[in-house]
C-alpha cells in the first residue's frame, strides 16, 4: 500500500513538472504582442524625448521653484470654488446614478432580451467614450458658463460608466431567489425589486461612492473650459503666471480629495 502511494505521489509529481506548451506559446504570445503594441506607439507618443527631462532640469528647477512658495492670501475664494466643485461633482454623481440605474437593468443580459441589451449598451458606449471635459464644452455652448454646464457633463459621462458598472454586478447575482420569485407568480418588476436589487445594493453603493471620489477630481479641471468650480480660478492663476496662486489651489485640491477619498473608503468598508 505504501508503495502504491509513492508510485501516485511521484506520478503526480512528474505531471505537475511537465511543460505545458501551449501555456507557455500562450504567455509568450500576450508579451511580443503588449512588446509590439508599446513599439508601435513610441515615436507617435513621443518618448523618445525622455532625455529632455534631464536636459532641461535646470527649467524645470526654476520653474517648480515658484511652486513651493504657495500664497494663501484668497484662501476664502479657495475654499468656495473647491466646494463649487464638490457641488458639482455631487449632482453629476447623483444624476447619473438615477439614471443609470434603469440603463444598467436594461443593459443586462440575464433580465433583459437582447434586442434591447444591444442598443442600450451601444448608447452608453458612447456616453463612457466621450471625456468629461468634451461634454463640458458642449454644455458650456448650450447652456451657457457655469457650474450647471459641469454638472451636466459629468452626469452624461457617469450615466455610462454606472450603467456598465452596476449591469456587471447584476449579471453576476444568484438568479434562484428570482426564479424562486417569478414561480410566486410575480411580476417582472417585482422580480427586480425583490431578487435582483437586495444582491447588487452592497456593490452598487460601493460603486456610486468610487464614482464619486473620482468625479470630485474630475470637476476640478472642468472649470478650465468655463463649467465653474475651482478649474478656472486654477487656470488663471497659471496663465498669469502667479505660480504661488496656482500652488495654493492645488494644495487646497489634494487636501480637499483626500479627505473625500478617506470618508468614501471608510463607507464603502461598512457597506460590503
Amino acid at each position: 500500500m505504501e508503495n502504491t502511494d509513492k508510485l501516485n505521489l511521484a506520478a503526480n509529481t512528474t505531471n505537475h513538472l511537465k511543460i505545458k506548451w501551449p501555456e507557455v506559446f500562450s504567455k509568450i504570445t500576450y508579451v511580443l504582442v503588449i512588446i509590439a503594441v508599446l513599439g508601435i506607439s513610441y515615436f507617435p507618443a513621443e518618448i523618445y524625448r525622455w532625455p529632455m527631462i534631464f536636459t532641461d532640469a535646470s527649467n524645470m528647477a526654476t520653474y517648480l521653484s515658484d511652486f513651493l512658495k504657495p500664497d494663501f492670501t484668497d484662501l476664502k475664494l479657495y475654499v468656495m470654488k473647491m466646494f463649487e466643485t464638490i457641488t458639482i461633482a455631487t449632482w453629476g454623481t447623483f444624476l447619473s446614478i438615477v439614471f443609470g440605474i434603469p440603463f444598467a437593468l436594461l443593459s443586462s443580459n440575464n433580465i433583459a432580451p437582447k434586442w434591447i441589451v444591444h442598443p442600450v449598451r451601444r448608447v452608453m458606449d458612447a456616453t463612457r467614450a466621450i471625456n468629461e471635459l468634451v461634454f463640458a464644452i458642449l454644455f458650456v455652448a448650450a447652456v451657457g458658463l457655469g457650474p450647471f454646464a459641469g454638472t451636466m457633463a459629468v452626469f452624461v459621462h457617469n450615466t455610462g460608466i454606472i450603467s456598465k458598472l452596476f449591469s456587471e454586478a447584476v449579471e453576476a447575482v444568484d438568479m434562484r431567489p428570482v426564479e424562486g420569485i417569478r414561480s410566486t407568480g410575480a411580476g417582472y418588476l417585482h422580480e427586480i425589486i425583490y431578487g435582483i436589487i437586495p444582491q447588487v445594493m452592497p456593490l452598487w453603493s460601493s460603486f456610486s461612492l468610487y464614482r464619486f471620489e473620482t468625479n470630485v477630481r474630475s470637476a476640478t479641471v472642468l472649470g478650465i473650459v468655463g463649467a465653474g468650480g475651482i478649474g478656472f480660478t486654477f487656470y488663471e492663476s497659471f496663465r498669469a503666471f502667479k505660480y504661488a496662486d496656482a500652488a495654493a489651489i492645488i494644495i487646497v485640491v489634494i487636501i480637499t480629495v483626500s479627505i473625500t477619498d478617506m470618508i468614501s473608503c471608510q463607507l464603502r468598508k461598512r457597506l460590503i
